[in-house]
């Protein structure tokens, strides 16, 4: 198991963080591109656990991610490399264990420093900047360096992000971009 060290900035402008990134000397790793995901409940009784089925286009994860907090490093996740999407979803379903939901985003990747940074864009929300890196301390170095203060920084988990909006992210069956 492994601490997440990452915060939010919330209600970005991509192509104007996308410039602050590249001025400041990040590099884009990827253009944006759609990741889709299963998520399914291990208690429904207990929001601060649940199993991610994600595909990021280029790689299948299996993730159960814990939430101690809204902290920095208030997020502990368990992660294992899958080689596929469908099947992994239908092992999981006969293991007893069926999405309660279905999500899509797009999300642009950017390095920078000891830093990876994601501006993820999700249907009905504002698009938000995600910044990984290995302490919180190097968390809020690297907001400074985009010139982000610590009081914009939020650890808060996308349910959540979406609670500031009035929307029950558990309500949304799919949770899927307009054509």
């Amino acid at each position: 198991m492994a601490t997440e060290f990452e915060a939010k900035v919330l209600d970005i402008d991509p192509d104007e963080m996308t410039a602050r990134i590249l001025v400041a000397g990040g590099t884009l790793t990827r253009a944006i591109t759609t990741m889709r995901r299963y998520v399914y409940d291990i208690d429904p009784t207990d929001a601060t656990r649940w199993i991610r089925l994600r595909d990021n286009g280029n790689q299948t994860t299996l993730t159960v991610k814990e939430i101690r907090n809204d902290n920095i490093d208030g997020t502990d996740e368990t992660e294992i490399v899958v080689n596929d999407f469908a099947t992994t979803n239908l092992l999981l379903e006969k293991l007893g264990f069926n999405a309660k939901s279905y999500q899509e985003n797009r999300r642009t990747s950017f390095a920078f420093g000891h830093a990876q940074l994601e501006i993820d864009q999700w249907p009905l929300i504002p698009p938000y900047l995600e910044i990984e890196s290995t302490s919180p301390e190097e968390v809020i170095a690297t907001a400074r360096k985009l010139a982000i203060g610590e009081e914009q920084l939020t650890g808060e988990n996308t349910v959540k992000v979406y609670a500031r909006h009035h929307i029950n992210l558990a309500d949304i069956k799919e949770l899927r971009f307009p054509n």
